[in-house]
């Protein structure tokens, strides 16, 4: 009988980029981007760093990967908002409070953000990185508003709106967290929703 047990499982492709992209929000959270090492979040996920390079190409775009991946989660939740409730006044309070949960109690993704927003000021090719997924992030909100009755404005500008709203709610949290709260942030998302969207 041999002592050898095989060939090791062959880790799915889903599993090894989930792994690596919550180590890896763990570990920019910690250590910024400057400091964030990619051996040592691919150790972290149980994995070599060639797992980091086949999957997300290097560090810039592994990075912009958690940002996306935080965006992509909002926007399901709210988009089960959207779907579940038929009238449109709980939908915005729904919405204005999940978003205002999301960005105080999910301050890591805020300070990441703000970061790489920082560096794509100076650096084209981390600017060529995070345009496209700004780019879509607003293509999102514009659909949403879309779906939820239309706007009094163009759907594309309304999202421009939602989305730099946000953004601006996220930055002004994390530098007065005790004048902007999670119930300021709630009534300012809900106020400029509601603005946007026709009379009921």
């Amino acid at each position: 009988m041999s002592d050898n047990p095989g060939p090791a499982r062959r880790v799915p492709r889903e599993e090894v980029r989930r792994r690596l992209l919550d180590e890896a929000v763990r570990v920019f959270t910690e250590r910024g981007y400057d400091d964030a090492r990619i051996e040592d979040i691919a150790h972290a996920a149980g994995f070599t760093k060639g797992a980091v390079y086949s999957n997300f190409g290097g560090k810039r775009e592994l990075f912009a990967a958690v940002l996306g991946q935080g965006a992509e989660d909002e926007l399901a939740t709210v988009t089960a908002e959207i779907d579940a409730a038929g009238d449109t006044r709980a939908v915005v309070e729904r919405v204005a409070a999940l978003i205002a949960s999301r960005i105080v109690t999910d301050t890591g993704h805020g300070q990441l953000g703000l970061e790489f927003a920082a560096r794509a000021a100076r650096d084209a090719e981390t600017r060529a990185v995070l345009a496209p997924m700004r780019r879509a992030q607003r293509d999102t909100a514009a659909r949403a508003v879309a779906e939820l009755t239309g706007a009094r404005i163009p759907a594309e500008l309304a999202g421009l709106i939602l989305h730099c709203l946000t953004n601006g709610l996220v930055n002004e949290h994390l530098a007065d967290p005790e004048a902007v709260t999670e119930d300021v942030i709630e009534q300012a998302f809900a106020a400029v929703l509601t603005a946007l969207l026709p009379p009921a």
